[in-house]
């Protein structure tokens, strides 16, 4: 009989590992019964295949020891038969065998067997088997358990998720809202605006307000980086600039009653020293703000860091406006210089964000200005939204359909004398 190491004993008795048993001989079951004990494991017994799988389903043992040799099921099959009945753990399998060449031990194993014990059995040997089982076991349900808690996590995460998903969503409800009117209509002049998000919420906005009787304000911005930062910035921006005379920074009264604006150069330099000095953030944003007089068709417009205009005259030639300026709220002295033009009967401005002049094709080819301006030749005859729609229509099937940023614009079309208003 085997007498086991006492500390073997000790470090193994708190496992309390469960073993099976599977022998036809009631003897061999007593022998190693008596040795698994001592060395602190419960034991149960079964003499066939068929009642080891009984005791599999109901006990769930975590060490199986099974001879090769049975009446009825062999070792091998019920091996393969334990193998199927796991799931949601990992049983070491060890099988007793009086065999001993390559090929069986290479059946033993595809079958599913762990270890191999030869006949007679090893005192030591089986101690050595244990031991690794308990290795083996003991790995087994770390990552069990890690794989659980993982499961938890990611379910944790997916209902974050849906949460993110659904603040998300209605916060692009609230960032379209942003945008109070789409449509104006100044004198001969019909205004368009387009906002479309490259995600739920982006950092691009346009807008359009009027200042007095004759002169209405137009703005198109884009907040560097995407995002909540982004969307919160607009959001403040747009308070800035709303419709309401007693907050937005583009208007004020004057000593007479009379609404006026400052000058667009001068509201320019107001937000870049509102940006670096009030609201001190590392975000900057580009921008074109235009003072349009609606009944000369004179324009004051300021360019910064925004991608420039485009100026189509009624014959279709197209004029690339401004000189490119420095974006908002990164340098505090930043001069920001006015460009006068005149918008003539049949002409129109076309003021877009970078989204639409960096989309690229399968090649990595922004479409770029020269693209822009071919977009606008070729829909020459469309007016307002539908030109708007078509321009975006043409960027996404020149990149395949792909869109990584935010596209905005804004469209100011001056009626030919005696053109009946669209829309």
């Amino acid at each position: 009989m085997m007498i086991l190491d006492a500390q073997a004993v000790s470090s193994m008795s708190h496992s309390q590992r469960l073993v099976l048993l599977v022998d036809d001989s009631r003897a061999q079951r007593r022998t190693l019964r008596m040795q698994l004990l001592r060395a602190g494991y419960q034991v149960v017994e079964a003499s066939n295949g068929d009642e080891a799988t009984r005791l599999c389903l109901e006990r769930r043992p975590d060490i199986v020891i099974s001879d090769w040799m049975m009446a009825g099921q062999s070792g091998l099959s019920f091996c393969r038969r334990f193998r199927e009945m796991q799931s949601d753990r990992y049983g070491y399998f060890i099988l007793l065998t009086s065999r001993s060449d390559k090929k069986d031990v290479a059946e033993g194993l595809r079958a599913g067997a762990d270890e191999f014990l030869t006949k007679p059995i090893s005192g030591a040997e089986l101690l050595a088997r244990l031991s690794a089982s308990e290795r083996i076991l003991r790995m087994e349900e770390s990552l069990r358990n890690a794989n659980a808690q993982l499961s938890t996590t990611l379910t944790q995460l997916r209902e974050t998720q849906a949460a993110i998903e659904r603040d998300l969503r209605e916060a692009q409800r609230l960032q379209q809202g942003l945008v109070r009117e789409r449509h104006g209509r100044y004198g001969d002049f019909d205004l368009s605006l387009l906002m479309r998000p490259a995600g739920h919420i982006g950092g691009d906005l346009v807008g359009f307000f009027p200042i007095n009787a004759r002169r209405v304000g137009l703005f198109a911005l884009d907040v560097a980086g995407h995002g909540v930062a982004s969307a919160l910035l607009c959001a403040r921006l747009a308070s800035l600039l709303s419709g309401a005379a007693d907050q937005n920074i583009a208007i004020r009264m004057t000593e007479q009653g009379h609404y006026a604006a400052p000058s667009p150069s001068r509201v320019l330099r107001h937000l870049n020293t509102l940006m670096i000095e009030e609201l001190r953030t590392e975000i900057y944003f580009t921008m074109v703000y235009a003072d349009l007089d609606f009944l000369t068709g004179q324009v004051r417009l300021v360019q910064a860091g925004h991608p420039h205009p485009m100026l189509q005259r009624a014959d279709g030639r197209i004029q690339r406006i401004g000189q490119g300026g420095l974006p908002v709220g990164v340098f505090l002295d930043a001069e920001y210089d006015e460009v006068k033009l005149t918008i003539c009967p049949g002409d129109r401005l076309f003021i877009s964000s970078d989204g639409l002049t960096e989309s690229e094709n399968e090649h990595g080819k922004p479409l770029g200005e020269d693209g822009l301006q071919a977009i606008l030749r070729t829909n020459a005859t469309l007016q307002g939204e539908a030109l708007l729609e078509s321009i975006c229509w043409s960027a996404a099937h020149y990149a395949g359909g792909q869109r990584n940023d935010d596209i905005s614009a804004v469209l100011i079309e001056r009626r030919k004398a005696g053109v009946a208003r669209w829309g």
